[in-house]
């Protein structure tokens, strides 16, 4: 059993009051982790040691902050296998912590090499002898809040680029991957940032609204990014307009995946099974709708079926595949699943569930009648909508409210890129998985999936604040 404590102004320390929770393992119901539960008190706390750092982090140069996050990036890395051995907080497989490690290391590096690209610019002025100039400066105290289904990754992109771009933070973990979570910060306290330059609280489940909300009504707090499902997203939003906060939100998904009649039908399997059941299907982008072309539809469901039923789930180490987060998790993502074949889906695949484990699903023949047609599953579950033409795909594809990733599979690149283009998402891969990430990337969604942008210089614009500086060279005219 992992201890979890709070990290503020450098110190690991319990709560205020003293109060834990426990996390416990999805397979066995274990306790995994014994957290501390902060008060609002620690959240008050918190801030205030991320505005003390303040002043002396966003002074340091960035060649300074640079060689930091460099370090934090270095040992991060070092310590992979503390990080895979919590995967039993999730009930994720060790594979999936590796990968989080890796990719988590990369936004550190490529948030380093960002120090040195926070540029203003000289703007021509009509006033005679003034020189204008548009500056990026830090903004203050940077709220994050990060998500347990990609729980170093998330994490990690909560804090680098606003740490780039000369702000402090406060990281307020996820109830159902807080070690991981007070392990990012444990690494960034000792890659020597300084204290209070990184915070992290953990708070019990029943406490999140109220500690959410005190940090946001924070003045200190400038700038608020938050990655996690649209429904809680919207109230992020809310409180953040309420108090005028600017906030970045990368929230749901309902990804299309489109195979147009000309595909690589062995390519798209490999890529739909992939982005539909990896990380059991918990993945913002992970793929949930097959959009594919009536003349290709039958081969296409053939070969899939045959895929998917190679891959099962089970205990990490005996299985592909791992659990879900909770067995009300698998409750949910079933009662979809029963309702779509009750209205006359067609079960190619999967189906059956103990507890937090299920296999994965394929459905064919869904409609537009069915819940899974229109709701983000969350779960390892792929549906097959058939579509007559490209003009008719693109329909169906734009035909929901979320927009985030987007997939388009064809031999003929010009004439999937003519799609991509009117496809309404922020993220469109064409031959290629719609689960990709990369560091420097631009990555955020539309619609219902949110608005703002992760990754190097999409975020500059989103953690600093752009400022109006002239000087006023000899004498000036005034009308009065």
């Amino acid at each position: 059993m992992f201890e979890v404590p709070l990290l503020i102004g450098g110190v690991a320390r319990p709560s205020s009051n003293g109060a834990v929770f426990q996390r416990h393992n999805p397979f066995t119901g274990e306790v995994v982790s014994r957290v501390a539960a902060a008060t609002l008190a620690d959240a008050d706390s918190a801030v205030a040691a991320a505005q003390q750092a303040f002043p002396v982090w966003s002074a340091l140069g960035p060649a300074e902050r640079r060689a930091r996050l460099l370090e934090a990036a270095r040992l991060l890395e070092v310590r992979s296998d503390r990080f895979m051995a919590l995967a039993a907080e999730t009930g994720a497989t060790a594979d999936w912590y590796g990968f989080n490690v890796k990719l988590a290391a990369n936004m550190l590096r490529d948030a380093a090499g960002m120090t040195t690209q926070i540029k203003g610019e000289v703007i021509p002025s009509d006033v005679p002898g003034n020189f204008a100039m548009a500056l990026r400066q830090p903004c203050g105290v940077v709220l994050g809040i990060a998500p347990w289904n990609a729980p170093i990754i998330l994490g990690t992109r909560a804090i680098a680029m606003p740490l780039a771009c000369g702000n402090t933070v406060v990281l307020k973990a996820s109830e159902h991957s807080p070690a991981v979570h007070a392990l990012i910060g444990e690494v960034l306290q000792e890659s020597g940032l300084g204290d209070g330059v990184v915070n992290v609280i953990s708070n019990a489940p029943e406490d999140a609204p109220a500690i959410v909300e005190r940090l946001i009504a924070n003045p200190a707090v400038r700038r608020v990014n938050f990655t996690g499902s649209t429904h809680v997203g919207k109230i992020i939003g809310q409180l953040a307009a309420r108090h005028l906060k600017p906030a970045v939100l990368e929230l749901g998904g309902k990804a299309p995946f489109m195979v147009l009649d000309d595909a690589d039908l062995d390519q798209a399997v490999e890529a739909a099974a992939f982005g539909a059941y990896f990380n059991q299907g918990q993945i913002c982008m992970s793929t949930e709708r097959l959009i594919v072309d009536e003349h290709v539809a039958d081969d296409f469901a053939a070969r899939l079926q045959r895929k998917v039923l190679s891959l099962r789930a089970g205990l990490p180490g005996e299985a592909v595949l791992g659990s879900l987060i909770d067995s009300r998790a698998t409750s949910r993502v079933m009662a979809l699943v029963e309702d779509a074949i009750e209205k006359g889906a067609v079960l190619l695949a999967g189906g059956e569930s103990q507890g937090s484990v299920m296999q994965p699903v394929l459905l064919d023949r869904v409609t537009s009648q069915m819940r899974l047609y229109r709701e983000e599953s969350f779960g390892p579950v792929a549906v097959l909508i058939r579509a007559t033409g490209d003009e008719d795909i693109l329909r169906l594809a734009n035909d929901s409210e979320f927009g985030l990733s987007a997939s388009i599979f064809s031999r003929d690149t010009s004439r999937a890129l003519t799609l991509a283009q009117r496809v309404e998402s922020g993220i469109c891969h064409i031959n290629g998985p719609t689960v990709h990430d990369e560091a420097h990337m631009p990555f955020g969604g539309v619609k219902s999936s949110g608005y703002g942008s992760f990754g190097s210089s999409a975020s500059i614009d989103y953690f600093t604040q752009l400022r109006w500086v002239t000087v006023q060279n000899g004498p000036r005219h005034y009308p009065i």
